[in-house]
């Protein structure tokens, strides 16, 4: 039996967002008891030519819900992409899972075969089916952002494990 895109999509999202969430919880715990600010992450790099950890943050969030909005043909929830701050950008996260939380159960059903138009950069466009929007696109934009925001986390001394980006507060 073939699973529904929503179910392959839509659970996938939220939860790594939440595990997210828990883990830029422990960083601002681990940057408390060391005795500093957890903005002191937002302006991460782990190279000098890739985006800041507010940035993948942004993007992560930005992944589901344009994902969720495409194929669900939906309004996405627009966010101003001007987080200064930690608690700017668990809250970010927040907004992206609240949001997330409203799409219905069914948004993807049947839509496998629908033509998705996306901004690729800042010129460009590419179009594929749905399915191989989600699945081939969506998914691993997502994936790619949220393990470079826990990796800039691990970078700075946060105390986190694999288990914290598998499960969040499960652990």
């Amino acid at each position: 039996m073939p699973i529904a895109l929503t179910h392959a999509t839509l659970p996938l999202f939220k939860m790594d967002l939440a595990h997210l969430a828990y883990c830029l919880d422990k960083a601002a715990t681990n940057a408390s008891q060391r005795s500093f600010s957890p903005d002191a992450f937002v302006p991460m790099r782990l190279a000098p030519d890739m985006l800041a950890f507010a940035s993948q943050i942004r993007i992560a969030c930005d992944t589901a819900k344009n994902a969720a909005a495409r194929v669900g043909r939906l309004e996405a929830a627009k966010f101003a992409d001007d987080e200064t701050s930690f608690a700017q950008l668990q809250e970010r996260i927040s907004k992206t899972v609240a949001w997330l939380d409203t799409v219905p159960a069914d948004a993807f059903d049947g839509r496998e075969t629908q033509e998705i138009s996306f901004p690729v950069g800042r010129d460009k466009t590419r179009t594929m089916l749905a399915e191989a929007y989600l699945k081939h696109h969506s998914l691993p934009n997502f994936f790619f952002h949220v393990v470079t925001a826990y990796n800039l986390l691990r970078q700075g001394g946060v105390d986190l494990g694999k288990r914290d980006f598998l499960m969040g507060a499960e652990t």
